[in-house]
């Protein structure tokens, strides 16, 4: 609930300790009234239960959990929440989320942009009036701006099918088992691959498997450590 100033409470949920004490620590400096700080889902959980804040700030590679369905489940409960993702990654496709299981008037701020504290308040102010204005999700960069293409980059290119293909030779499928999983030849994963590594940029090296190539590029897109 909101306190006696007027000042949103906040949740703050990540699963890296440092990060999310740092996060927690720098909002609280900056007069953002952060009620509580969450490093497992069921911590989130029973503290959104409890506190009832008004926004959840949560990193959307939240320990390995369907973040938004927790963030759902907390809509369901209060549907005027604010709801501000934080993500490593440009391109929110690459995490298999699509614009349809975004919560609406979610702001989506770029951890690179979150360093910059004042682009988190924004987006912590601006959650609040995007959902009791029934606004949709949007991305807001370091400038302030709220639209689709803050983060243009070399990922744009792809295709749905080209980035749901990279998600599973990122898991280590090979092309057969692709093949079953999207009903398709396994011809036309082939030639997908193929579009996949001319995207990336990365050419014919025998002394490199390239699928293990393309893998790391897909971890380095999502922010974590490449195979």
């Amino acid at each position: 609930m909101r306190n006696e100033i007027g000042s949103p409470t906040v949740l703050v949920a990540g699963s890296e300790p440092f990060e999310l004490a740092t996060l927690a620590a720098s909002l609280r400096l900056n007069s953002i009234n952060v009620v509580a700080e969450a490093s497992s889902a069921s911590t989130a959980e029973n503290l959104y239960r409890c506190l009832t804040p008004d926004v959840a700030v949560i990193d959307l590679q939240f320990a390995g959990h369907d973040v938004l369905a927790l963030t759902n489940n907390f809509r369901n409960m209060n549907p005027l929440l604010g709801i501000v993702l934080m993500t490593a990654s440009p391109d929110l496709r690459l995490l298999g989320v699509t614009d349809d299981l975004i919560p609406q008037g979610a702001q989506i701020v770029h951890k690179k942009s979150a360093a910059d504290l004042a682009v988190m308040k924004r987006a912590i102010e601006h959650s609040l009036t995007a959902v009791g204005g029934a606004e949709k999700k949007s991305w807001i960069n370091t400038h302030g701006s709220h639209h689709e293409n803050s983060f243009k980059s070399i990922l744009d290119e792809f295709t749905d099918i080209q980035m749901a293909t990279l998600r599973l030779v990122a898991r280590g499928l090979t092309n057969s088992e692709i093949a079953k999983v999207r009903f398709v030849s396994e011809k036309s994963v082939e030639q997908i691959v193929s579009r996949i590594a001319q995207h990336f940029q990365l050419e014919t090296d025998k002394t490199r498997n390239q699928r293990v190539v393309i893998a790391g590029e897909y971890f380095k897109w999502i922010g974590a450590a490449a195979l």
